[in-house]
Order: structure tokens, then sequence, then C-alpha cells
């Protein structure tokens, strides 16, 4: 993806967030990877009006180059495509929000994951979803984590495409902003449906191995 379409489909996709309530007010980012560097939407940027022409453009040291001041966040998406980027190199794109039903469920979330494997379709297209320690927006601690995690399933043959920041809001990534937007709906969507049947039972260990040989999930 080149930048000016990089530029376009960041846009594209904040408004989409936007409009039907994943993000809300100021809350939310959206980064892309470039060959020769990043683009980030700006600090305290509405994701529902953004400009392509503003958006922050930095080169691969984090340093910025042009556009409107960028996100503090750049910092944890790029732990995050140092990490991913080991197991799948095509991952392009980073986009971190505040989903309400995400975020609720995180409040009473007792285990080291944020969500049961409750539908097939969370299985195949997000799989597990570490939650993090709680840690201030913007620490550098909670980079490190998000990318430690990340590292720490792949090598147990689970690579991940979701981290939980409990009290915050999830950071998806996937090969384009269209497919990481996807993967965040999914996400969000089983997150409601949790919180509307709580007593869900996981699907079982052969319900999952039917979707591993089927659909390749890795769960």
């Amino acid at each position: 993806m080149n930048e000016s379409l990089a530029r376009e489909e960041i846009c594209r996709v904040g408004r989409s967030l936007f409009e039907r309530g994943y993000v809300h007010a100021t809350a939310g980012n959206i980064s892309v990877r470039l060959d020769d560097g990043f683009l980030i939407t700006p600090t305290d940027a509405c994701l529902g009006l953004l400009d392509p022409t503003r958006l922050a453009k930095l080169d691969l040291q984090g340093q910025q180059i042009s556009g409107d001041k960028g996100s503090k966040t750049i910092a944890m998406h790029r732990q995050i495509y140092a990490a991913a980027c080991e197991y799948d190199t095509d991952t392009r794109c980073v986009i971190h929000t505040h989903s309400t039903h995400c975020v609720a469920l995180s409040l009473t979330a007792l285990g080291a994951e944020l969500l049961p494997p409750i539908t097939p379709y969370f299985v195949m297209k997000v799989g597990h979803v570490p939650l993090s320690r709680y840690h201030r927006p913007g620490s550098p601690e909670a980079a490190q984590e998000v990318a430690d995690l990340i590292r720490s399933y792949a090598a147990q043959g689970t690579p991940v495409r979701a981290v939980m920041l409990p009290r915050l809001g999830p950071n998806v990534w996937h090969h384009t902003p269209a497919s990481t937007m996807a993967l965040l709906e999914e996400l969000e969507e089983t997150a409601r449906l949790m919180l509307l049947q709580p007593d869900t039972p996981p699907l079982c260990a052969s319900e999952l191995g039917d979707l591993r040989q089927t659909f390749g999930a890795k769960w």
C-alpha cells in the first residue's frame, strides 16, 4: 500500500469506526507501517473527522517528519509492529480503540485472556486475546508488556492479533486498515455477546480441533 492510499484508508476506517460507535470523542488511534516510516492519527484527533493531509508521518525511528503532532501511542504501535512482524512480515496496520464492550468485559476479567472461545468466527478471525496488566495511557511499560505477550504467544505456536489493555481498550493489528477494522469488529461483537450471555460455555476440544483442521484456526 502506497502512502497516498494509506492516508485515505486511515481516514475512511476512522470515519467508519466513529460513525458506528466503535470510537467516541477523541479516543482511539490508527497507524500504518510504510516502507520508510509510519503514519499515525494526530494526538487528540476525532477519528471521524480526520484529514489525510494532516496525519502525522514519522521516520523508522519514530521521529516526526510532517503533519500534526502524532499520537503518543506511536511507541506502543512501534513495539507491536516489531514483535508481530517477527511472525507475520505483512503486518501493516494497528488500531487502538476504547470499544465499550471490550472495556466493560476487562473490568471484571480474572483470567489471562479477555474472552474464551465462544463462537467459531471469534476463534477463526481473532483468536487468543491476552489481557495485559493495567498501566496508565502511554506508559512505556505497557508497550513492552504488549510486545512480550506477542512474542510469548508466538513462541507457543499461537500467534495473536490483539492484546487487551484493561480499562483502556484493545490493540489489534493486521495487513491493511480494512482487515484490521474487521478484526476489531469481530472482537467487540464477541465481547458484547459475552456480556449478554456471561454463562456461555466455550467451544469444546473437538469443536476447536475441527476449526483448526478446516480453517487453520490458531486455538
